[in-house]
């Protein structure tokens, strides 16, 4: 799955195109480094996202593309 779609999915960023923009912009990094919006995301991978206020990193736990918001947290684990 792409980053940017896994980002959305996972409720991580609220919209598909503004998970684009970050990745775009280099506020994204896989595994240490910086990916574009189509790199594609695996289980296990260690994903941190730049934001204003600091950084949130997580590791991917599950790639499912429907999910509900309730089932959404369970794609990942804050590390």
């Amino acid at each position: 799955m792409r980053i940017d779609k896994f980002l959305k999915v996972s409720r991580i960023l609220k919209r598909r195109t503004v998970a684009s923009d970050a990745c775009s912009g280099g506020k994204v990094t896989v595994n240490g480094r910086s990916v574009k919006p189509a790199y594609q995301v695996k289980v296990g991978d260690v994903v941190t996202v730049g934001f204003a206020g600091g950084e949130v990193s997580f590791r991917v736990k599950s790639l499912n593309e429907k999910v509900s918001a309730k089932e959404a947290e369970t794609l990942y684990e804050l590390v």
